[in-house]
């Protein structure tokens, strides 16, 4: 059996991070494993050297004939391998793969990495959701919006901790506040630029590192400017080695307006960090954090509570270190290899 993992592209972000965690540990365990990407060739993150990187993309620029061959070279690909388990970690790979496999009697298991309401194609995807044969969501709560037809054939899986985390720091941490993920509206870092520049005032020497790169950088920097806190942001931009850079932080925050599961929050925890994350929909960061043991959770786009939170950790140190302790717990309830069996669990193999 190969183990078919569909993605548009492979160029940086939690989806990507973890379908390579999950083909490098389904090599480990003997199968054959390929990532399909329908539209890109660039890699962020290393895949094994056993995996097969297969590439159809085509972009259609919304011209429907090249969208046309993008589909017939993926069913050429699952003619030719017809021993195929698709695993589509995306919502058009979800349409595309069972679109493409339909009559080939090439199963199709569907991972919703994102809050179901941010979909901007609901029609389309609850049809190939219907004909997919099992969806796995990252919370419970991602379940509910959807009908009951799909909603029966949902098992819950988290996202997993990657082996390779660099160790908790344990020294004296930096006077640095770091995020890390794609400069997007949904991530809302127009927020904690605002709820940086009141900590500011209490706290002047500390930083705030911004790791990810997006459409909203120059904006965000001139409101940075305009915040008067522009010299103590740094903007590093996307860093494969973000995990290395980031381990001694003073603290982690996501300030997202909603979220699947933050992987850039999971490595945090996992590295001891102390974490502050917003309460958003769907539920991911409740899975993870334990409020005041190995996290704090903040309403979605309240700057007072991110502002108070951060002001927390800075001058409790005792708070911090016992946020660290809590947070570390989490490499062994969601190793890769853990993961990667209830995966295998869900797609009947």
């Amino acid at each position: 059996m190969k183990i078919v993992f569909i993605i548009p592209n492979m160029t940086g972000g939690g989806t990507e991070r973890v379908i390579s965690l999950l083909s490098d540990e389904y090599v480990k365990m003997g199968f054959d494993v390929a990532v399909m990407q329908f539209a890109g060739y660039e890699h962020a993150y290393e895949l094994n050297e056993k995996v097969e990187d297969f590439s159809v993309a085509q972009r259609s620029g919304g011209n429907p004939f090249v969208m046309i061959r993008r589909l017939i070279a993926m069913r050429r690909y699952f003619k030719e391998n017809p021993d195929s388990y698709v695993f589509a970690f995306c919502v058009m790979g979800a349409v595309f793969s069972v679109m493409t496999t339909w009559g080939l009697k090439i199963p199709v298991m569907v991972a919703e990495r994102n809050s179901p309401d941010s979909c901007n194609v609901k029609a389309l995807r609850n049809w190939a959701y219907r004909r997919a044969g099992r969806i796995t969501f990252q919370t419970a709560d991602g379940i509910s919006y959807f009908p009951e037809e799909i909603a029966k054939k949902a098992v819950v899986i988290p996202n997993p901790v990657d082996a390779d985390m660099p160790e908790p720091y344990t020294g004296r941490r930096s006077r640095r506040i770091v995020t890390a993920g794609r400069l997007h509206k949904q991530k809302n870092h127009a927020l904690l630029l605002e709820a940086f520049a009141d900590f500011s005032k209490k706290f002047p020497d500390y930083e705030l590192h911004i790791y990810g790169e997006g459409e909203l950088e120059e904006r965000l920097k001139e409101q940075a400017a305009r915040l008067q806190i522009a010299s103590r942001v740094v903007w590093h931009g996307f860093c494969p080695d973000v995990r290395e850079q980031i381990r001694d932080a003073a603290m982690f925050v996501l300030s997202s307006d909603y979220e699947g599961i933050s992987n850039s929050m999971l490595e945090a925890l996992s590295m001891g960090i102390p974490t502050i994350s917003t309460d958003c929909p769907i539920g991911g960061a409740r899975i993870y954090i334990a409020p005041e043991k190995s996290g704090l959770l903040v309403p979605v786009g309240d700057k007072e509570a991110m502002t108070g939170a951060m002001c927390r950790i800075a001058s409790d140190e005792g708070l911090a270190e016992r946020l660290s302790a809590g947070a570390v717990q989490i490499r062994e309830n969601y190793s890769v290899k853990k993961i990667a069996e209830r995966f295998l669990e869900a797609a009947g193999i």
